[in-house]
């Protein structure tokens, strides 16, 4: 029961991550395809001032599913980071990359070092979420056993490729849906409709991938496609579909109101669905939730620190998160500062 239960946590961490995490992926994806340095002046703006208050702070959620998943189910983590050290790492160095290249392009003075430092903030948005994917498609596809050792197979195979390509998609639309409310808050019409399309854009790009997905998987991981097709799996399946089109709606209405909380749905409901449908398994036919999970008592323990989370560490990253989407975090213009300053004395 208790392994239940911390297993259900680890999803819902994976979810958050996801949902956090992909914004800003989605963000630098749309850095990178925004053009050159004249064309995307403008979108690369909007990017820098609606990322730089959170983009740290999303990785807080990658830390908890990585300590719950090394505490809870040591097993699970062994077989994964045996098999996966490849696209692992790969993420890891782009997560790395990535935050070296955004805090960095900013202060550099020269229009080099700023390109560069740019590049490889887009690059590694765009790299991290597919290795992730990839990753999670071999385990969703039952590649990672006991006797699987580190091989291109594990995750260069149809449902990780396409487990990728659907982190991709689905980051982008994240990324464009919160810009595109982000442009609105900033008072820029064109941003608004300028990243609207592209979030229409990569919603088409998510549920194509998300139906030529379900199709592979029949083969490729039928525990999954089960389980996407029948039970709790199905309802999170047709959550994400209905969010879809909610986010589509809302996108077509002028203020745009909710579309963020959709497509934030459109994505947590996906990732609650596959693991719903990988149910009992962690990993699908080898490993059990029960046959991976930790000792009692350190899931005790895990559970205990998951109350601490909802209680201190969650109100606090959701008044964060409130306070920037409201405008809360906004740094003072000039005239603001010589507005505020003390009057000279003499």
């Amino acid at each position: 029961m208790i392994a239940g239960v911390v297993a259900v946590v680890l999803l819902l961490a994976v979810a958050a991550y996801a949902c956090g995490g992909g914004t800003d992926y989605g963000a630098g994806f749309w850095d990178l395809t925004a053009g050159g340095a004249e064309r995307g002046k403008r979108p690369r703006w909007l990017i820098d001032h609606a990322m730089e208050p959170v983009w740290e702070v999303n990785n807080v959620w990658l830390i908890f599913v990585l300590v719950i998943m090394w505490t809870g189910f040591p097993v699970l983590f062994q077989r994964v980071f045996t098999t996966m050290w490849l696209p692992l790492s790969l993420a890891a160095v782009g997560i790395v990359l990535r935050g070296a290249g955004f805090a960095l392009r900013e202060p550099v003075r020269r229009l080099a070092g700023r390109r560069l430092y740019g590049a490889v903030f887009a690059v590694s948005s765009l790299l991290t979420p597919f290795f992730f994917g990839a990753a999670i498609g071999g385990v969703a596809s039952g590649r990672v056993t006991a006797t699987t050792t580190a091989s291109t197979d594990a995750w260069a195979n149809p449902t990780s490729l396409l487990f990728g390509l659907l982190s991709i998609a689905a980051t982008a639309t994240l990324g464009a849906v919160f810009l595109a409310a982000d442009a609105r808050r900033f008072d820029a019409p064109d941003l608004d409709r300028y990243f609207r399309r592209r979030a229409f854009g990569a919603l088409a790009a998510v549920a194509v991938l998300a139906v030529v997905t379900l199709f592979v998987t029949h083969g490729d991981a039928p525990h999954v496609w089960h389980g996407l097709t029948h039970g709790v799996g199905l309802v999170f399946v047709i959550v994400a579909a209905l969010a879809t089109l909610a986010t589509v709606w809302l996108l077509t209405r002028p203020s745009g109101h909710w579309s963020r909380v959709t497509a934030v749905g459109v994505v947590a409901s996906a990732i609650i669905a596959w693991g719903m449908a990988q149910r009992p398994y962690l990993i699908p036919a080898s490993l059990t939730v029960a046959e991976g999970a930790g000792a009692h008592t350190t899931l005790r323990w895990l559970v205990l620190v998951t109350v601490v989370a909802l209680v201190f560490v969650i109100p606090a990253v959701a008044l964060l998160y409130w306070m920037d989407t409201h405008g809360e975090l906004e740094g003072l213009t000039d005239a603001e500062l010589r507005r505020d300053a003390p009057s000279d004395p003499s």
